[in-house]
This record gives structure tokens, C-alpha cells and sequence, in this order.
């Protein structure tokens, strides 16, 4: 049978559809659609109304994809801005009605939990996903997992606490954003008992995709060419530079680099430099597969979920 997947993240609204026998799934769709709802988040912890009405908008567009697609099953779950949200019960009742659809709230390590299982394959490894509410480190071997954990670090939430220009951003200031991302993840790291550090790492999320066409010089659509770039320590540090002396609208123009990235993408890259400095990873390999894909492997029990040619990204 066909099966959809939808997953509210902070940044965006994603959907996969697969094609499901057995313990084993053909990746088949994939939708895409900026909507940055951490944005919608106050100081209060509850997102704005019309930051949910954009969500839900999308959530049920891509649920209509799904139906018209012949998906007999949706699931939907959403990660960090709906998590942080006071009135996410709010939320929850409007994507009933509009799109008909029960949401599932993932907690920090569950969310942590998906990424590893969407994005790894076989081996003691480690995988990074770095959203626009949090980021999630995770270590471990197929369903035996020796760390899973997830900070209150992410592109959106950072540039919320750091905002910067639309102007190119000043050195010291790009070092202050890294140092701020690192004492976030030191602070999570003391709290966890010792674990075995893998040699191999995963990196999952739009700021490792943009990296991938970055490196590969591709625009930001061509999926396939970006999973299972290698991206060293230098070169991100020298990506990073070279980002963070443009501006805003001098980014636009780049072609690996999603629009609505643009603004946060320093921050995103700034939170992998502290990650790989703090973890001492020299390199890190970028996976288009994540936490959409360990929801559908996880619920269906899948053993494998094989990839075909898929559909380009909708991006708002």
C-alpha cells in the first residue's frame, strides 16, 4: 500500500510518500514547504494564529497530495515549535478540522531517535540534525543507541536569540554566534553520562543539505548529487566565512542555497562548527534522509526503505 508521512518542523512542512510491503518501503514522493513556525512562537511559548493558519494551510495541502496520490494511510507528527508551544493543543484541533488528521508531538528524544533511524544505515555511527528549534545528537548502532539528545539549538531559535543584518555579518560577531551555539551544547553534554564516540557521522537537515550544494556547486533541487558529500571541519568553517561576508540579497543569488535560508543560514552552519569542534568530528557526511523517513521505518517496522528518482521540493 502507499503511506504518506507530513512532519511539522520549525522551518518547514515536509512530506514523503512510500510505497509500503512487507518490511520494506520505496521512497516515492517528497514534498517540501517553507513555513517557519518557530517564528509564530512568543515570549509567552504560544504560536500566533497566523503562524498556525500557515502550517495548517500546507499541512493540508500535502495531505490532499497524499489522498489525490492514493495514500491509504497519513501520519502526522510535528517536532520543536509545536513541542515548546503552550497552546499546541490549539494547533492540534485546527489540523483535525481542516486536514483531518490526528498530530503527533514528538519529545526531544524521540525526535533524536527518528533522525538516527531515517538517516543511518549499518555500524557504530553518530548523526546530527540540525532544525530550525533544536538539534538533535544521536550515537549508536541500528536500534541500540548509546546517546540521544536534543538542544534547545537551532537555526531559527539562535537568529531569534542573535539576530543579525541583512547586511554582511562582522567576524567577531559570526565567532560569537558559534561560541553561544557551543556553550548550549557543553551545558547539554555535562548533564550525560560518558559514551562511545563514533568515527563515522551522519549530518541531517536543511543546513547540511545547503552545504552539499554549497560544496558541489548544484543548485539546491538536485537531491541526489548532495547525499553522501563529505564535508570536513575547514570546509565548513570556510563555507561559513564565505556566507556569513554576503548579504541577505547577495544569497538570494546563490544557487545551492534554499531562499528561505537565507537569513538563518549562518546560524545553522555556526551551530555544525560548534558541534564538530565540541565533538571533535574532523568530518561529516551529509544525508538527504531524516527523522520523515525514521517515522515511516519506525511505524511500519520497516527493515529497509529503498530510494527511486523523486519529485523536486514545493517551496513556498
Amino acid at each position: 500500500m502507499k503511506s504518506a508521512v507530513i512532519g511539522i518542523g520549525s522551518n518547514s512542512v515536509r512530506m514523503l510518500i512510500a510505497q509500503v510491503q512487507g518490511d520494506t518501503g520505496t521512497r516515492l514522493l517528497r514534498e517540501r514547504e517553507g513555513t517557519r513556525l518557530f517564528a509564530g512562537l512568543d515570549a509567552e511559548k504560544r504560536l500566533q494564529r497566523d503562524a498556525m493558519d500557515t502550517t495548517v494551510r500546507s499541512v493540508t495541502k500535502m495531505a490532499e497530495i497524499a489522498r489525490n496520490e492514493g495514500a491509504g494511510e497519513i501520519l502526522l507528527f510535528a517536532t520543536s515549535a509545536t513541542r515548546d508551544a503552550s497552546n499546541q493543543d490549539e494547533l492540534r484541533a485546527m489540523l483535525l478540522e481542516s486536514a483531518g488528521l490526528e498530530l503527533h508531538v514528538c519529545s526531544g528524544e524521540e525526535e533524536a531517535s527518528l533522525s538516527f533511524l531515517g538517516a543511518t544505515g549499518e555500524g557504530y555511527c553518530g548523526v546530527i540534525d540540525i532544525g530550525g528549534g533544536s538539534t538533535e545528537i544521536v550515537c549508536g548502532e541500528g536500534p541500540s543507541l548509546a546517546c540521544a539528545f536534543s538542544c534547545q539549538l537551532g537555526a531559527v531559535r539562535l537568529f531569534r536569540e542573535i539576530p543579525v543584518p541583512k547586511t554582511p555579518v562582522l567576524p567577531a560577531v559570526v565567532a560569537g554566534i558559534v561560541e553561544r551555539a557551543d556553550q548550549i551544547l557543553a551545558q547539554k553534554l555535562a548533564q550525560l553520562p560518558p559514551f562511545e564516540m563514533p568515527k563515522t557521522w551522519y549530518g541531517t537537515g536543511g543546513t547540511f543539505t545547503t552545504l552539499g550544494a554549497m560544496v558541489l556547486g548544484v543548485p539546491w533541487t538536485d537531491r541526489t548529487n548532495m547525499h553522501g558529500t563529505r564535508l570536513p571541519l575547514e570546509r565548513v568553517e570556510q563555507e561559513l566565512a564565505i556566507l556569513s561576508s554576503m548579504s541577505v540579497e547577495d544569497r538570494l543569488q546563490l544557487p545551492g542555497l534554499q531562499p528561505n535560508r537565507a537569513d538563518i543560514i549562518v546560524h545553522g552552519i555556526s551551530i555544525l562548527v560548534a558541534c564538530m569542534r565540541r565533538l571533535a568530528i574532523p568530518e561529516i557526511t551529509v544525508s538527504e534522509f531524516g527523522n520523515l523517513d525514521g517515522f515511516m521505518k519506525k511505524h511500519y517496522q520497516l527493515r529497509t526503505l529503498q530510494s527511486m528518482p523523486l519529485a523536486v521540493d514545493v517551496v513556498s
